[in-house]
């Protein structure tokens, strides 16, 4: 039985045998791995030998130096130019506000001139002419604020020394044309009351109809019924 066997074994009718690697997967793969990378670090370092003996690595590294030298330049012009726009700027804003302070000053030197020259024109009515009555009116003002409104003022005075109280009443006649006819008013209905001892100021506002043209303003100045000053004013 043992000698049939081992010349099963030993003659062509054996079974068939394999030779395999004693060495594992992995361990191929690493080395496969090892000779690629050595591989590719010879081949770059070719690549890099060939740039040096060609020159081109040196004019990139002069090229790389000059365009670094010409963005810090231009970041420098940028930076200059933002301080002088950032100056202006608050130069502009200063002087805006001193053209705006000025204007606001202009403003009201202009209205305190007004505001002189209303009072110098009051009190030169104020002084006495030679020959005039005890009461009398000085000042009638009438402007239209509007095509239907009127503003009026009356200045009232008596110019004499220690004067009694007067008491009487104002009263204004309005002439002009409306709708091509002519037209006329007295207002205020009644007059308005006025009581002083040297000088009042009177004024008020009166709507006009409409298409009214005002033509004339005239102002009495009554006691008692007796007219005791006029004075008129055309626009």
């Amino acid at each position: 039985m043992r000698f049939r066997l081992l010349r099963r074994r030993l003659t062509i009718s054996a079974p068939r045998m394999a030779v395999r690697s004693a060495m594992p997967w992995p361990l191929r793969w690493v080395v496969v791995a090892i000779v690629l990378g050595f591989c590719a670090a010879i081949g770059l370092w070719a690549f890099e030998f060939g740039k040096d003996i060609a020159g081109l690595d040196k004019d990139a590294k002069e090229e790389l130096v000059k365009l670094r030298d010409e963005a810090k330049r231009l970041r420098e012009e940028r930076d200059k130019a933002q301080s002088v726009a950032n100056t202006s700027g608050s130069l502009l804003t200063a002087e805006r506000a001193a053209q705006e302070k000025l204007a606001t000053q202009i403003r009201q030197l202009e209205a305190d001139n007004r505001s002189l020259r209303d009072d110098l024109g009051f009190f030169e009515k104020l002084i006495p002419s030679p020959g005039a009555e005890s009461i009398a009116i000085r000042g009638v003002q009438a402007e239209l604020l509007s095509p239907t409104q009127l503003r009026w003022q009356v200045l009232v005075i008596q110019a004499v020394k220690n004067a009694p109280q007067f008491t009487g009443k104002i009263e204004l006649a309005l002439s002009g044309i409306q709708g091509g006819k002519p037209w006329s008013a007295t207002v205020p209905e009644g007059g308005v009351a006025v009581q002083l001892q040297q000088y009042r100021r009177i004024e008020g506002v009166y709507d006009l109809p409409p298409s009214t043209v005002l033509k004339a303003v005239t102002v009495k100045l009554t006691k008692d019924g007796v007219v005791k000053a006029v004075q008129n004013v055309r626009l």
